[in-house]
This record gives C-alpha cells, sequence and structure tokens, in this order.
C-alpha cells in the first residue's frame, strides 16, 4: 500500500505537471497570437511605407511599361525582410512578385484595399500561408489604383515562436523542479507530524481513542503544547463540570483559579494530589507527553473517590470505636475478676463499695443525657462514639451542658455529622501527642441560628498556616499510608459555604474553630 507521504508526493507532482502542460500549450496559442499581430502590423506598415513611394504610383498610373515594379518590389523585400511583396492594380493584375511566372495574373480574391484602408490578417496564398498587410495606393486626385501586399510566411513566424517556446519551456521545468522540490519537503513534513502511520492507521487510532476514552470510568483531559484543551471525555466532563466548548481553549477560560486548577494544568505536581469540587473527591494525575523526543503537551486522570474517602472515613472511625471498646471490655473484665474474688472471699462490704465506686467514676448515663439534648439520634451516636474514642487515648471529650441540638434527620443532619466529626478527629490529633490534661470540648446550640464550637487545649494554629488550612491537600499531620491528608477542613469549609455559613479560627492558645450555619426547620 503506497504511504500518505508518497501518495502526497505524486498527486502534487501529477497537479503540478498537468499544470505546467497546460499553462504551456496556454503560453505557447498566446505567444503565436501575438507574433501574428506583430508581423500582421509590421506588414501593413511596410505596405503603406511602400503604397507611398511616388515611382509606384507613376508605374501604377502608366501600366508599368517598363516593368520597373518588379525589380523595385524585390529590393524593398530585401530590405524591409518580408517574404513578398505583390504590387496590383485596382483590378487585382500583379505587376510584381516572388514568382514573376504570376506577373500579370489576377489575384484569386477580390481586391481589399478598394475603400481605401489598410488591412492585416493572414492568408493563404500562392506562396504559402504568411502575416499579411495592404494598403491602397492613390492617384493624385484621391483615387485607389492599385494595392500594395507585404507578407510575412509562417516559417519565419515559427521560428519566431520556437524561440520563444523554449524560453517558456524553460521557466516551466524550473517552475516544475521547484514545485517537486516543494512537494517533497511537504511530504516529508507530513510523515514527521504523523508519526509515519498511514491513513488506515491513523483511522484506527482515532477510533480506538475515542473507544478508550469514553468507555473507561476515569475522567481523562489532554493538553496539547501551548496548554490548550484537546482531549475531553465524558467522566472528565461530568466530574468537573466542563461543557465540549472548552476544546481547543486554555483550561484558564473554564475553570476558575484556585487548587483545581493550578493541579490541572501543572503548576502543582505530584503523584495522586486529592482536590475537592462542589461535588467530588477527585485523585488528580498529571503527566507530560513526550513524542519522538518534542514536548508533545500532557494528559491528566481523574479518578472520583468521594464514595471511597467517605467509607474509608466511617471505617476508620468504626475501627477506633472498636478498639476503644475491645479495651473497655478489657477493663470490664477485670472489675468483674475483682468484684467476683471479692464475693468469693465474702467481702461483701468491699464489693459493693467497689461497684459503687466503679459507677461513680464510669459513664452510666451519658447517653441517655446525649440523647435527651442531641436530636437526631445519629448525631448523638457520633458523639458518644467519639467520647469514648477519647477515653481510649486519655483525652477528655466534653459536650458543653448547654448544648442543645433539635434537627430533622435529612441532609442537613448529615452536613453536621461531618463538620463535627472532622473538627472533633483534628482536635484530638491536635492535643494526642500533647502532655496531660489534654481536652476537647464541644458546643452546639441551635437557637436563631445552628453554632458549632470545637476548642482544643493544644499547640494551637500557627497564623502563617491561618489561611492555608483549609486548603485542598494542606495538612501540617504527618503522612499516613492508608491515609489522605488535607481533607477534613477543606471539606468542611466547602459544605459550610455551599450551606451559605461561615467559619471563624482562633489560633490559641488552643485551636477553635466556630461554624455557623443557617438553621433550616426540614429538609426538603
Amino acid at each position: 500500500m503506497r504511504s500518505i507521504a508518497s501518495w502526497m508526493l505524486w498527486s502534487v507532482v501529477g497537479v503540478l505537471v498537468f499544470t505546467a502542460v497546460i499553462g504551456g500549450v496556454l503560453e505557447t496559442r498566446q505567444t503565436s497570437a501575438a507574433l501574428d499581430r506583430e508581423y500582421e502590423q509590421q506588414a501593413r506598415v511596410a505596405a503603406s511605407a511602400v503604397a507611398d513611394i511616388p515611382e509606384v504610383r507613376a508605374d501604377l498610373i502608366a501600366r508599368d511599361p517598363d516593368h520597373r515594379l518588379q525589380s523595385l518590389a524585390g529590393r524593398l523585400q530585401h530590405d524591409v525582410g518580408a517574404a513578398y511583396v505583390v504590387i496590383t492594380d485596382a483590378a487585382g493584375r500583379r505587376y510584381s512578385h516572388p514568382n514573376p511566372a504570376m506577373i500579370g495574373r489576377y489575384l484569386e480574391e477580390p481586391v481589399q484595399v478598394l475603400d481605401g484602408q489598410t488591412h492585416v490578417g493572414i492568408n493563404n496564398g500562392s506562396l504559402g500561408r504568411s502575416a499579411n498587410g495592404k494598403a491602397p495606393v492613390f492617384a493624385p486626385s484621391g483615387e485607389v489604383i492599385g494595392q500594395v501586399s507585404v507578407g510575412v510566411l509562417e516559417t519565419t513566424v515559427s521560428a519566431a515562436l520556437a524561440s520563444q517556446v523554449g524560453s517558456i519551456a524553460t521557466y516551466l521545468a524550473i517552475a516544475l523542479a521547484l514545485g517537486v522540490t516543494l512537494a517533497l519537503l511537504l511530504a516529508r513534513a507530513m510523515k514527521r507530524k504523523t508519526f509515519g502511520l498511514e491513513l488506515n492507521e491513523i483511522s484506527s487510532l482515532l477510533q480506538e481513542r475515542e473507544a478508550m476514552l469514553h468507555g473507561v470510568r476515569e475522567g481523562v483531559l489532554g493538553f496539547d503544547a501551548r496548554g490548550r484543551v484537546t482531549v475531553l471525555n465524558d467522566e472528565a466532563r461530568r466530574l468537573l463540570g466542563l461543557s465540549t466548548q472548552v476544546i481547543g481553549r486554555p483550561l484558564t477560560a473554564e475553570v476558575p483559579a484556585g487548587r483545581l486548577r493550578d493541579v490541572l494544568t501543572g503548576e502543582v505536581r505530584g503523584p495522586d494530589l486529592v482536590v475537592l469540587t462542589d461535588d467530588s473527591l477527585l485523585v488528580v494525575n498529571h503527566r507530560a507527553v513526550v513524542i519522538a523526543g518534542r514536548p508533545a503537551g500532557s494528559v491528566v486522570t481523574l479518578r472520583d473517590r468521594t464514595e471511597m474517602e467517605g467509607l474509608i472515613r466511617e471505617l476508620d472511625s468504626a475501627t477506633g470505636l472498636a478498639k476503644a471498646l475491645r479495651a473497655q471490655e478489657h477493663e470490664f473484665a477485670n472489675r468483674l475478676h475483682v468484684i467476683g474474688g471479692l464475693l468469693d472471699l465474702q467481702e461483701f462490704a468491699e464489693a459493693r463499695s467497689y461497684v459503687n465506686g466503679v459507677v461513680a467514676s464510669g459513664h452510666t448515663g451519658t447517653g441517655e443525657d446525649l440523647r435527651a439534648r442531641i436530636s437526631p439520634p445519629i448525631i448523638a451516636a457520633l458523639l458518644l462514639a467519639k467520647q469514648t474514642i477519647a477515653a481510649e487515648r486519655d483525652i477528655s471529650l466534653t459536650i458543653a451542658e448547654h448544648s442543645r441540638l433539635d434537627l430533622p434527620s435529612g441532609p442537613t443532619a448529615q452536613n453536621v455529622m461531618t463538620v463535627l466529626g472532622n473538627l472533633i478527629d483534628n482536635g484530638l490529633d491536635a492535643v494526642a501527642q500533647r502532655p496531660a490534661p489534654r481536652a476537647v470540648e464541644v458546643t452546639i446550640t441551635d437557637d436563631e441560628a445552628l453554632t458549632i464550637v470545637v476548642q482544643d487545649n493544644g499547640p494551637g494554629i500557627d497564623a502563617v498556616h491561618r489561611q492555608s488550612i483549609f486548603d485542598d491537600g494542606f495538612s501540617t499531620k504527618a503522612a499516613q499510608s492508608d491515609r489522605r491528608r488535607g481533607i477534613g477542613l477543606a471539606l468542611v469549609r466547602r459544605l459550610v459555604t455551599r450551606a451559605g455559613g461561615s467559619i471563624v479560627v482562633n489560633t490559641g492558645p488552643g485551636a477553635r474553630f466556630e461554624v455557623h450555619l443557617p438553621k433550616v426547620g426540614a429538609d426538603r
């Protein structure tokens, strides 16, 4: 199969050859017509000059008794470089002719100059085809008494045309050579641009690319070397909320400034970068593309980790709660063993005192108290679980006595759970490495607006990081292989902002987060 480069080369060469041949033919015809007109005018001028010679007029009037017109015409023919000079009277009788046998005979065609005008044309006379010019000979009275016909034979015109055709052919050959050279360079450039692929291979690649792009569940964006979007599959369009109009334009025209745009355009680099959008938690990878040693742009892949990240956080909370419950189980088993031993020793008074002490130091009634003050039950359960986990980590997590919350179950309650869970986890992590006492206090009120305050006695927040702690991916905690950092506070701000609320951070002593959310009567 002929390659696309050779196909283009021979196509261009064929067009050039065809154009050169047609152009050469047309140019030759035009040159031939121009030469005919030029020699016709030369013959007309020569005929008029001969007709104005007094001897020609006088001999025609006298009917050339001495046969001088033949010798005069011969000299004039040589002087003007004509093929013939024929002088006739008004009736068409020849008085001079290159063929002496024609003298005295009459013209085969009528005398054209009887109208007193000069005439030019191409004649097929007795000497052959010629460019001819005819002029009238006037008597002193103004009467036309004869005709002078001067001609240039076709052979002379053809010789001049041949010299012109050589120049035309040379020009066309040069033009054709330049065209072929440019066609060859164009074919090589095309082959380089297509990386040596043929048309059927390019078509197959396009079909495979479309099938792959729209068949995968990951979002894919492609950028050219100038940063313009060239590829955008359906999943990327859904995750980023983009339209197909972004194709061919820089991403900066569609995505507002922020971490998302910085990661997508490659200004922020790194493997598996986490970015929050209004609806999704995305894992983004940016890779530069180099083909045949030349930068060809970049490719960005997007993975939607929203549901998985939520499940990981729920599993993390459940795992922490399970560990805390196992520790409590172990502690309760030890206490039961003590009580059993005291009863075996019949130390009933000591056993009663020990049980009263356990009851007094335990958290009996905490769950009922939270359930009475906090609604819906899922939020009360979250707070109780966090208290259990905090106690296992030797951290005091207290719910302020004046805390009250009365919300219906629904999206708002889910958002409150997310906000509370992330803020409490941050507080517990902040004080975990501090010396005792370690405390985190939570206050929830829903008077005029829903207010959540989480305060700890940890090291507080560095003023330098006060604006950065809500950015996607920002964290002052040590990285963990099984946990993505820099998501919690970014998610909290995203939820609060979307709900039309606000969040205030006090940097110390300790960290204090105060969240205000519009109060809603019911979720619809």
